[in-house]
């Protein structure tokens, strides 16, 4: 029997139930890119103002070095995907490489993220319904036990705690976006940024200014580093493909397919919209407008500007609420594969017996997402202190992602790799497999470690909450293991080939099965000759 990864395993096997491996499998390849689409789509409608404010005149290059470590990470997030088809996004992975102590502090960066997602999602969807009501940007000087917080916008934070709590009620009694809804504000959104791009480059594109931009605006190096750090944000939410892999029908085929296209349309978009808005206005009016800075660009296209501002920052706001929507659904989604592995409370994972829903889950982490969005409420720039915390969190789960790529190439070579990250470099052999070193996957690591650095040396909230976070999470994974008798530092035992198999099974991936049962049984074979000639 197969152990987890890591400490040696202890303890008895985890109970399983068979159903799980009977999840209703419905998502095509459209499905599958919307399903991410839906959450990082969205993303550069918060990025690009907080990043220009930043990063200035390098924003595009900020953007840029994002977007190549947002490639490594993808392609990372491709591989294991399509290898493991398992529910859990990264959280799993690392449980898988690193076990439960690492798995635990992965899932619980990724919830922090969750948590994240919905406070700054709903905020920038509040933002870009202010674009309508400008009245909601008002902002005014709180004086709170004689501390004064000065830039306050109260409408905002309390039209955001709203939609949150209206999110969190629709959760609970079970009313949540279909895959058809994604599809069709996916395709949508795609046609709409594209048009923007088009007009924009063709009409309003002007090449002297954004050089000028470049060089009169050019950042110091700290705030470069601050500006990349943000970036990152435009590029969270891989997670959603990879979490619904178990899901997808043929995801050995599909998931590689949707997420190399998702990886290069979010690329393109941030790429694009970076370069567009320095060549067409001066970046302090785009970071001025930080609350819609997607919408301030459209408006101000040749020709199409006076329909595209108003239509984009329609469409922004509802992309905006469904990204937000998806972390709430992430929240109980991750906490349940949490509980299942017996790294949280099985508490985290009851169904209310009405309403069918993890409502524990739900009004919990919509509880720490409102505390979230209220501290922040209170900063000069809530979008830029909410963007903190959710570059640590993604960054510290990537950096793990990664870890775990690297030494399930080397520990577990007999699963069948689909896809396989790029640029591979023999390093020998393990009872007759050969094993590969992905080159992407250390420049990967050394990429994204380096934004954890950048976050924790450039954002003071990241580097003092970011922690923090994890150490409560910490404290919590050590309470609940001990309490019910589980190794603190150790690992559950799994028999992690039973469960590939019938998850390859329940996918109809007939050849992965094949393949995997042929490099067990010539492992095997390897095995017992071994011992043969020690006797």
């Amino acid at each position: 029997m197969d152990e987890a990864v890591g400490s040696p395993a202890v303890g008895a096997e985890v109970p399983r139930n068979e159903s799980e491996h009977h999840l209703r499998r419905a998502v095509g390849p459209w499905g599958s890119f919307t399903w991410g689409y839906a959450d990082v789509g969205a993303d550069v409608y918060v990025a690009l103002g907080i990043v220009v404010a930043a990063a200035q005149g390098g924003t595009n290059v900020a953007f840029l070095f994002a977007g190549l470590v947002y490639i490594c990470v993808g392609l990372a997030y491709t591989e294991l995907a399509a290898a493991y088809p398992f529910a859990g996004g990264g959280q799993f992975y690392v449980l898988r490489g690193l076990g439960d102590l690492l798995g635990f502090v992965a899932g619980w960066a990724v919830l922090l993220d969750f948590t994240i997602d919905i406070s700054l999602f709903s905020l920038a969807s509040a933002g870009y319904i202010s674009y309508f009501f400008p009245f909601l940007k008002g902002s005014t000087t709180l004086q709170i036990a004689g501390i004064s917080f000065p830039h306050i916008q109260p409408s905002l934070i309390l039209l955001t705690t709203i939609l949150i709590v209206a999110l969190t009620g629709l959760n609970v009694v079970g009313v949540r976006e279909s895959s058809a809804f994604n599809e069709i504000f996916g395709a949508l959104d795609i046609v709409s940024e594209t048009t923007i791009l088009i007009f924009g480059f063709v009409f309003a594109f002007n090449g002297p200014l954004l050089i000028q931009q470049m060089t009169t605006a050019w950042p110091d190096t700290y705030h470069l580093a601050y500006g990349a750090s943000l970036a990152i944000i435009s590029f969270v939410g891989l997670e959603s493909i990879s979490q619904a892999s178990q899901e997808t029908v043929r995801p050995s085929t599909v998931v590689p397919r949707t997420s190399i296209a998702l990886i290069l349309t979010v690329l393109i978009y941030a790429l694009a919209f970076s370069n567009l808005g320095l060549a067409m206005l001066p970046w302090q009016s785009i970071a001025a407008h930080n609350e819609d800075p997607v919408a301030w660009l459209a408006s101000h296209v040749p020709i199409v500007g006076i329909v595209a501002g108003p239509y984009v920052a329609g469409l922004g706001a509802t992309l905006l609420l469904i990204s937000a929507n998806s972390g709430v659904f992430g929240a109980s989604r991750i906490t349940y594969s949490m509980a299942r592995y017996r790294t949280l409370p099985a508490w985290f994972g009851k169904i209310h017996p009405r309403f069918r829903t993890p409502v524990r889950t739900l009004v919990t982490f919509s509880g720490i997402a409102l505390i979230e969005l209220w501290a922040a409420g209170l900063s000069p720039n809530a979008y830029d202190t909410l963007g903190n915390m959710y570059a640590f969190g993604a960054a510290s789960a990537y950096m793990l992602v990664f870890v775990s790529l690297l030494l399930l190439r080397v520990r577990d070579p007999w699963t069948p790799r689909p896809f396989r990250v790029p640029l591979n470099l023999r390093i020998g052999a393990k009872n007759g497999q050969p094993i590969y070193l992905p080159i992407v996957g250390v420049l990967g690591f050394l990429g994204i470690s380096s934004i954890v650095f950048m976050v924790i040396l450039t954002h003071t909230i990241g580097r003092i909450a970011g922690p923090a976070w994890i150490l409560s999470g910490l404290a919590l994974y050590w309470i609940y293991r001990k309490r019910v008798g589980l190794p603190l530092l150790g690992s559950v035992r799994h028999d992690w080939e039973k469960e590939q198999m019938a998850v390859y099974r329940d996918a109809g991936e007939a050849e992965m099965e094949e393949e995997f049962e042929e490099n067990l049984e010539r492992r095997n074979r390897l095995l017992v000759a071994q011992k043969g000639a020690r006797a």
